[in-house]
């Protein structure tokens, strides 16, 4: 058949997957392949179009045909690469590219794809030695420099040993002298050259390529430091050269030393050079050399100068704590005048800045916070006269006075408990989002606010107005995803905060998909500067502690969301325990939001921290440990089943004698530092999740049966499921004493009493919840309730195994089973009571009188001119949200608690 007549033949199904429509692209291969049942090309192109409609069981068996067919065609390849890729099979793809090329050796484009398949796989070694096979036979200088970026790539990757390191950067600069022209030629070849000379120290030969930005850092490693800041103050003084890295030069090689004898004209000197203000170059001399002296009139003459500049605050901020006592009497007497009034716009921002330096250096009391927090919101109504004539689209001149109106009734609650100051603080700001739609910092300040005063829905209702995109997803989500299943109404149906967990997560999966893309593009553009960035994003993202944490809240949300089962339990064992073994990278930003609290007292982010607890590294493994050892009690899946019906590649073994440590030893795991990042109530769920464990695995372990015919289980419902057997797995024989559990010959554990701790757990956390459920916000009555369920999912899972009444009979677990059952009961018990009383609790929340107390609390706000109606649809909006979560709550754990009555 003719080329063109195959391309007519395809097209239907390339449309078809182009667009997306997948069901379409099987039928017509499904149509092609009852008239050619060989034609490798439609298969691959079927395999491909299954992985896209998740249909992965179905996909393996025609991947695995046309991979043992060992094609050549760039069609069938291609095809084959993004099966693959949506398999996360990296290692297969290397196998296929490389047998490939093995037949067609003259053929570069598959050479090239062989490189780019061992780049993807991470095989830095295979893609060097391929690259300059590459350069051998075609003679083309581009896949010299891949050569040596593989060489450097794998002398950066965390696997390679320390001692190799030195030895792939010699390679790297012997590879370079191969080089027929010079690295000049191109800025990223030239980019790649120095900084190979760099890792090699070979400064004499750096020296002769370069006069770049990589100048001072080879100067400040050979400790040249004073000799480049004598030569950048001849370029600045004799050339006129503004570049700002000649004025770093000077200003490095001025206090390099300031202990010599000169070290005074050369400041002199410098001062007289630098073309920036005198006063910057003061304050930069007495914070990082330590020079004495007052500088307060230079403070002064700063802000005269920019004090009409939203920068002022920032570039003072870090030398107003160096004032001695006098010194910061007399900067404070030269500010109060300025925040008095304001007659335009420029003596808006002026006394916008005075009011922010001076909060800066104050010890704030009740008192003092309740009349600045007057003054902030009575100058914010009057400055948005000059903000009037702005499209929406801008930000308001005042926005800032509202910021700080903000923060400061945030300081109040954090100084008096008084909730009242939260909802004045929530109103003003919803006011001032009116005036300035798009001032991102009071979104961020509300979504805080919001889920301190248990308003949920509001926080993500901010959250998304900021249209969070990419790799912000990363970044911010936490904002509004922390622990997000305190705010789950998943139980009763409603799956807005899993569904806000999954978009989160897109960025995690179109970074595995996309950006070994980018890379490999990279290679082929030679843009080699690009390429240690975009493995660094990559592993970052791969490595995101926020990733894990979403990962993890959507567990504990799904898990009151959907019936516990096998399936359950096995899918989020897996997905769990194959997280990546790299050191985390936190990634989150919380420097983005804005913090105008005084210097002295927490920052506007720990004050509005959920019980004072950020999640981190450490509240993160002692839960995934946690989370892991009860699924894996549940499951029938040990270390061999995992390796055999495993889709994509296993993660990297650990090198590090920490990570390799037997898995039993690991999760059993936990430090001092790690349960610091906990709550008391989180922490005492972490205690009884661990006796309960104790307690239940001996029997978990000896009545799991073996691999064999677990894995003969599986084969039999995939070929059920497929039509064809399970991919390249071979089953075992089964035990030849026929015992389900293999373990006829091992005594069987002996069965314990209930722990004291794990049967008097919940009436325990019934008398906490007591204590909480009439505070003032309803926040900690919604922690313990929800840990109080998470506490009896626990025993539903670790006590599923035991619901078969066979291995029960076998084993005379008789007495477990009872003991499981009481404990179940004691659960349901508490369960049943804790949602009568969050139900009633909401009755309180929604009405009239609720709305009017919000009103009475916001009585600064309303004195502030800000229209009462206006703060009642707020009181309203509130009130609203607060019930929904507190009723659905209630809700949500009665229908758990009756879930689950049957053993």
């Amino acid at each position: 058949m003719s080329l063109m007549a195959v391309e007519r033949q395809m097209r239907p199904i390339y449309d078809a997957l182009d667009t997306g429509s997948n069901k379409s692209a099987i039928v017509t291969c499904n149509k092609l392949l009852k008239k050619q049942p060989k034609n490798m090309l439609v298969k691959a192109l079927k395999s491909l179009a299954l992985v896209r409609s998740q249909k992965v069981e179905e996909s393996l068996a025609l991947c695995d045909e046309v991979l043992a067919s060992k094609p050549t065609e760039d069609a069938t390849l291609t095809a084959m690469m993004h099966v693959l890729r949506g398999l996360g099979r990296n290692n297969d793809m290397v196998i296929m590219f490389e047998d490939a090329f093995k037949k067609q050796p003259g053929n570069e484009e598959l050479g090239c794809q062989t490189v780019f398949a061992n780049i993807r796989a991470l095989r830095w070694k295979t893609a060097q030695q391929l690259s300059q096979k590459l350069f051998k036979t075609f003679q083309d200088e581009r896949y010299l420099y891949w050569s040596v970026m593989c060489s450097v790539m794998q002398a950066h990757d965390p696997s390679t040993p320390a001692t190799m390191k030195p030895i792939l950067f010699k390679l790297a600069a012997k590879l370079l002298e191969q080089s027929p022209n010079p690295s000049f030629v191109s800025a990223d070849r030239f980019h790649l050259h120095l900084a190979v000379l760099k890792e090699t120290a070979d400064w004499e030969a750096a020296n002769k390529l370069l006069d770049t930005d990589l100048r001072r850092e080879i100067i400040r490693a050979q400790g040249k430091l004073r000799e480049e800041g004598i030569a950048a103050e001849a370029r600045i003084g004799d050339k006129g050269d503004r570049n700002w890295l000649e004025f770093l030069s000077l200003v490095d090689g001025t206090f390099v030393e300031p202990e010599a004898e000169d070290a005074q004209e050369r400041e002199k000197d410098a001062k007289t050079d630098l073309t920036v203000s005198a006063i910057g170059f003061t304050l930069y001399a007495r914070t990082q050399a330590k020079h004495p002296g007052s500088y307060v009139e230079q403070l002064k003459t700063y802000f005269e100068g920019f004090g009409t500049k939203a920068c002022c605050y920032e570039d003072l901020k870090p030398y107003v704590l160096a004032l001695e006592p006098e010194e910061t009497a007399d900067w404070e007497s030269f500010l109060q005048p300025i925040t008095a009034s304001f007659t335009n716009a420029n003596e808006l921002q002026r006394l916008i800045n005075a009011h922010k330096l001076l909060r800066y250096t104050s010890t704030p009391t009740v008192e003092s916070e309740l009349a600045i927090v007057e003054v902030y919101a009575k100058q914010y109504r009057e400055g948005l006269q000059y903000g009037d004539h702005l499209p929406t689209t801008e930000l308001q001149p005042a926005d800032d006075l509202a910021i700080l109106a903000g923060q400061t009734f945030v300081s109040l609650w954090s100084m008096t408990g008084e909730q009242k100051h939260l909802f004045s603080a929530a109103a003003f700001l919803e006011y001032a989002l009116t005036k300035s739609n798009q001032a991102f910092e009071m979104r961020l300040m509300l979504v805080r606010i919001y889920r301190l005063i248990a308003a949920p829905s509001l926080a993500l209702d901010q959250y998304r107005a900021m249209g969070a995109k990419h790799i912000q997803q990363d970044t911010l989500s936490h904002f509004v995803l922390s622990r997000a299943s305190l705010f789950s109404l998943a139980p009763i149906g409603d799956v807005t905060m899993m569904t806000e967990c999954m978009e989160s997560m897109q960025i995690y999966l179109s970074n595995s998909n996309e950006t070994s893309e980018f890379i490999t593009r990279a290679f082929n553009a030679e843009k080699y500067s690009q390429i240690p960035e975009f493995i660094a994003f990559e592993e970052r993202l791969e490595t995101s502690v926020q990733k894990d944490l979403v990962k993890l809240e959507h567990l504990r949300m799904r898990l009151t969301h959907e019936t516990i089962s096998n399936d359950v339990t096995d899918m989020e064992l897996i997905e769990l325990k194959f997280g990546s073994e790299k050191p985390p990278h936190d990634n989150r930003d919380y420097d983005i939001l804005v913090n105008y609290q005084p210097a002295n007292s927490k920052s506007f982010c720990e004050q509005t921290t959920l019980f004072g607890k950020v999640e981190s590294c450490g509240w993160l493994n002692v839960f995934l440990k946690m989370y892991i050892r009860a699924l894996q009690m549940a499951s029938d899946l040990d270390e061999t089943v995992e390796d055999k019906l495993l889709v994509g590649d296993r993660p990297k073994v650990a090198t590090d004698p920490e990570s390799r440590k037997a898995n039993r030893e690991k999760l059993l795991e936990r430090t001092d530092e790690e349960l610091a990042e906990l709550t008391g109530d989180e922490r005492a769920l972490v205690d009884f999740v661990r006796e309960l464990s104790d307690w239940a695995e001996p029997h978990h372990n000896y009545t799991r049966p073996p691999p064999a015919v677990v894995l003969a289980e599986a084969a039999k419902v995939s070929e059920q499921r497929t039509g064809h057997p399970l991919r390249g797995i071979e089953i075992p024989p089964l035990p030849a004493n026929g015992q389900l559990n293999g373990k006829k010959d091992e005594e069987a554990p002996p069965i314990q009493d209930t722990p004291e701790r794990v049967q008097g757990f919940f009436d325990v956390m019934k008398k906490r919840f007591d204590e909480v459920i009439e505070a003032d916000s309803p926040l900690e009555a919604l922690e313990v309730a929800n840990l109080i369920t998470e506490a009896f999912l626990f025993v539903v899972v670790t006590s599923m195994r035991f619901k078969n009444n066979s291995i029960v009979k076998i084993h005379k677990l008789g007495p477990l089973v009872q003991s499981f059952k009481t404990l179940r009961t004691s659960g349901i018990a508490v369960l049943k009571e804790v949602s009568a009383s969050l139900i009633a609790r909401a009755e309180k929340e929604g009405t009239s009188e609720a709305r009017k107390a919000f009103i009475e609390d916001c009585a600064l706000v309303t004195g502030a001119s800000i229209d009462h109606d206006y703060v009642l649809s707020v009181g309203k909006k509130v009130t609203d949200s607060r019930k929904k979560i507190v009723e659905g709550l209630g809700k949500g754990i009665q229908k758990i608690s009756t879930l689950y009555v049957q053993f």
